[in-house]
This record gives C-alpha cells, structure tokens and sequence, in this order.
C-alpha cells in the first residue's frame, strides 16, 4: 500500500495554503480538464487530478502491478451513452428496469474508466425548485429535511462493473460525489433509494441511516427503502481512515479506499478554481 501523504489533517479548506505534493499546479486548457477530474491507481495512489492524456496509457497501467482508474463528468452524449449502456447491464442483471441517462443542469453524472471501458457511474442529483428524483416516492422525507434548513442531494443511477475487484473504484465515485455535494454545493446530506436487500450494505460499509419505509418504485419496478447520509459524518470518516487501504485493518467501512483528506482538499481547490 503506497499512500500519497503519511499525515492527518482537520483543516478546513480556507485554511490550505497550497495543494498537496504530487498536484500539479499548472493550468489545463477547458477541453482537456473536462476529459478527466482525477486519475488514481488500485491499490489507492492519487495521480495528478487531470493527467496527461498525451501519456503512454498501456506504460501507467502495467506499472508497478497496479490498476488504473480515471474519473470523468458525463459531459458529452457518447459518455452518457456508455454510462447508460453500463446501468443497464447491472440492472438487468439484477431484475431491474433503468432509463437512459439525459442531460439535466442539476445532476452530476460520474464515470469511471479503466482505459476506455466504462467500469462504474454514478449521478449526483442537486436540489432545485424541480426537486430530484427522491421527490417522486420519498418527498415527505425530503421536505422534513429541507424544513431543518438541510441542504439535500440524491444518489441515482449507481452501477459498478461486477468484473472490477477494486473498492477503490466506488469509493472513487462516492468520495468525488462528496467534494460536490458537500465542498462545491454546501449540501448536509444524500439521500439514496436502494432495495431493501442492500441497505444493510449501504449502512456498514458508509454510514448511511434508515429514512424512509418500503415502497414499490416504479422507475425500476422494484422495492424501494430511502437511506440518508449525514455528509458531516462521512467527512469524519474521511479525516481517520481515507487513503489508508488495506492498512486499515479492521475496519469494515469502505472510506479507508476513499482519498485521504489532504487530496480531498487539493482536488476541491482544482475543481473551484477550474484548472
């Protein structure tokens, strides 16, 4: 396990005067930042946040015996395409129905690559006036929410390759879910709708809570239990175990395969300043 920093840190984003060792600072032109928000390699080494597209792909992924990831906004039709055709598969497979990925101004779609095959997704919804996805089956447990002055986002359309061992590749699509929602848009919790059969998944391996009771959901005729995610707790977890892999032994949850919290911070300053 090779970690990019060996220290902790609880600053708050104001307070870091530079980026972390290893980001680079030099600015990308706006087509070449938006191929890739960050590359990193399992088991966990962050790489430069938008790397060199120019590099000899095949030379990074045989390196040191390690598997290399890249993570891209679903900013074009052919990504959502793939995404899509990624859903699919996974639902399918799973008795589930899905529609396509479209383009909405509030929802943040997630890809993750492994050279140029789609291995995982996942699409952060923001809360606006049209409300999200939630609101469909769960709006009640929405507004108790939005009527504590939280600051809410929903979690759709999550797949991951079945063939792709690496927890770092959802742990990549959450983590990165996270600095958006949370650092970038000041939400104070995810709300997620998963079957009942995988809520127990959802509540050990990242902290989600129990919200909402069984519903049929119709968009992918299914049950449905709503799970809520206290962001403030995940950042916690984030400051004692991101980044540490396996070398945290022990622990059952998924963050140890999140970023630590010093490249959390360092990919949150990029995405801001939009280098």
């Amino acid at each position: 396990m090779i970690r990019l920093h060996s220290s902790r840190t609880t600053r708050n984003m104001p307070d870091i005067p530079k980026l972390p060792i290893g980001i680079k600072s030099r600015r990308r032109d706006p087509d070449e930042w938006d191929k890739t928000i960050v590359a990193f390699q399992s088991p966990y080494r962050l790489r430069d946040l938008c790397i060199d597209q120019g590099a000899d792909p095949a030379n990074e992924e045989t390196r040191g015996g390690r598997q290399e990831f890249k993570v891209r906004l679903a900013t074009t039709e052919d990504r959502r395409k793939a995404a899509s055709l990624l859903i699919e598969k996974m639902y399918s497979w799973r008795g589930y129905e899905a529609n396509p990925l479209g383009q909405d101004p509030n929802k943040i779609t997630l890809v993750a690559y492994q050279e140029d095959k789609v291995v995982g997704t996942l699409t952060l919804g923001l809360d606006s006036p049209r409300g999200m996805v939630v609101d469909q089956l769960y709006k009640s447990e929405a507004d108790q929410l939005r009527g504590q002055g939280r600051k809410i986002c929903d979690v759709t359309k999550l797949a991951v390759d079945q063939d792709i061992k690496s927890k770092s590749v959802l742990g990549a699509l959450f983590h990165l879910s996270v600095i958006y929602g949370r650092n970038i848009h000041h939400a104070t919790d995810f709300l997620i709708e998963v079957n009942p059969r995988h809520a127990l998944f959802y509540q050990r391996m990242i902290g989600f809570v129990p919200f909402g009771e069984e519903k049929l959901c119709s968009r992918v005729n299914a049950p449905a239990v709503l799970l809520k995610l206290d962001l403030a707790y995940a950042d916690e977890q984030v400051k004692e175990y991101g980044g540490l892999g396996a070398e945290a032994r022990g622990v059952k949850s998924i963050y140890p395969y999140w970023f630590s919290k010093e490249d959390e911070l360092g990919i949150t300053q990029r995405l801001l300043r939009g280098e």
